[in-house]
């Protein structure tokens, strides 16, 4: 029995003769009949009692009526899926991403192209986020690190230099712009270890020969806002993720010398997949990836 031969025994029955059947379908009669002919020889059975003109359908016919219409019914609701899956009038897309600030810009962009397609964020650090897009749990992850893993592909977004930022009250408050070395000594707020921020201020650093004092480790932006508002000590963020406040002062690096690089990832096997690339193709086109 294949999808064909069922068709054409749903045409006949819909419209009580084959060239009726065979107008309908597009196909002519004699194939229209060969179908449902072998239909009926293979598996033994008779589905049409043929009188002259006339077919009426008979009892293994009647009972097999609903079946082919509710087949007939699911390869129409799967075409149609497909289609639309394939023109993005419909999919969820899974995102991965360490924060909220370049995803949300993404997120807005594409979802003002795409607006049936379905947008959920799964925020975790950066080996989370990378585990979750292995695992298929996510279809694309913003991450601020490059990975040259051959699984993955990565896309570059968007550099930003990494800026200071103090509490109002400190001496270094009264500048506009500081030099690495002014932060010779001075106590700071560091993200955790393996912080991809952190990783490329500690690397400038130590190419500078200038040592601040660690005076806190905290595994969150805001956690560390707080600390810097206290005056516990200066704080590091990307410039596209510091908000102004009026209890700090933003203290850009003279030069620039460190910044981060935003990448977009996929795995490697999914780069063509329509929703996947549909994703990046629209992020490349963003002012922000220029």
């Amino acid at each position: 029995m294949t999808p064909s031969q069922l068709r054409a025994f749903l045409a006949v029955a819909r419209n009580r003769g084959f060239s009726a059947a065979a107008r309908t379908l597009g196909v002519s009669q004699p194939t229209l009949t060969s179908q449902v002919q072998a239909l009926e020889r293979q598996h033994n059975v008779e589905l049409f009692y043929r009188r002259g003109r006339r077919l009426d359908l008979t009892d293994t016919g009647q009972r097999l009526l609903p079946i082919a219409q509710k087949i007939a019914e699911l390869e129409l609701d799967a075409y149609n899926l497909l289609y639309n899956s394939g023109v993005l009038n419909v999919g969820h897309l899974k995102i991965g991403a360490v924060g909220p600030f370049h995803v949300i810009e993404m997120v807005d962009a594409y979802r003002r192209k795409f607006p049936n397609v379905e947008l959920s964020i799964r925020m975790g650090n950066s080996a989370e986020t990378m585990a979750d897009l292995e695992n298929y749990v996510t279809d694309v992850a913003v991450l601020a690190s490059f990975n040259d893993d051959p699984r993955f592909v990565a896309v570059p977004y968007a550099d930003h230099a990494i800026v200071v930022f103090a509490h109002v009250d400190h001496p270094l408050a009264k500048h506009d712009s500081i030099r690495l070395q002014d932060l010779h000594g001075q106590p700071m707020v560091m993200r955790e270890q393996g912080s991809t921020t952190r990783l490329a201020l500690e690397k400038v650093l130590k190419e500078a020969d200038v040592m601040p004092r660690v005076v806190m480790e905290i595994g969150s932006r805001e956690a560390l806002r707080e600390a810097v508002a206290r005056g516990i000590g200066l704080g590091t963020v990307s410039e596209a993720e510091f908000v102004p406040d009026p209890r700090f002062k933003l203290l850009p690096i003279e030069g620039n010398p460190v910044s981060t690089h935003t990448y977009i990832y996929c795995l490697a096997d999914r780069k063509d997949s329509r929703l996947v690339a549909s994703f990046l193709e629209q992020v490349s086109a963003m002012p922000a990836a220029e």
